[in-house]
């Protein structure tokens, strides 16, 4: 099954691609990888949410900034296949580095980029498996509380 048709099964529609908000391109191919820059979750051109993700009153709970990984991956797979010249291009997932901005003491980085890792492996399968690394950080930027980057295969 492609890529497409796997994204029409599970009812996703991708994003269109995030426009850099600085000097540099939203996904570069190099050989048979395509490298995204990292993708925040922008949804028609408006952060879903800014603030830190943590487990007291006026922090963005865990669960919620999953759901925000989960669209940075989105982004991410639109930006990769907006550079190889279509979504069925890409052919599985290499490595996943996602960003959490949080309060020191919460240690939860790595259940909120699985929101990211997830959805990877829903639509790519098998070949969706990756490295991953989950970092907390103070702040990201646009004061975004998650940012996903993406390395894919592509064909």
């Amino acid at each position: 099954m492609s890529v497409s048709q796997r994204l029409d099964e599970l009812g996703i529609e991708l994003p269109e691609v995030v426009p850099p908000v600085a000097a540099y391109m939203p996904a570069k191919a190099h050989g048979d990888l395509v490298y995204t820059a990292g993708q925040l979750p922008v949804v028609s051109g408006s952060l879903l949410a800014t603030g830190k993700v943590g487990d007291a009153d006026g922090l963005i709970a865990a669960a919620d900034a999953k759901s925000y990984a989960r669209q940075c991956a989105l982004n991410a797979i639109a930006a990769a296949a907006a550079a190889v010249g279509g979504v069925d291009r890409l052919t599985g997932v290499v490595k996943v580095v996602g960003f959490v901005a949080s309060v020191p003491e919460f240690t939860g980085q790595p259940v909120v980029i699985n929101g990211a890792s997830e959805v990877l492996g829903e639509i790519f399968g098998d070949a969706g498996r990756h490295a991953r690394s989950a970092v907390g950080v103070p702040v990201l930027p646009l004061d975004s509380p998650v940012e996903v980057e993406v390395v894919f295969s592509y064909a």
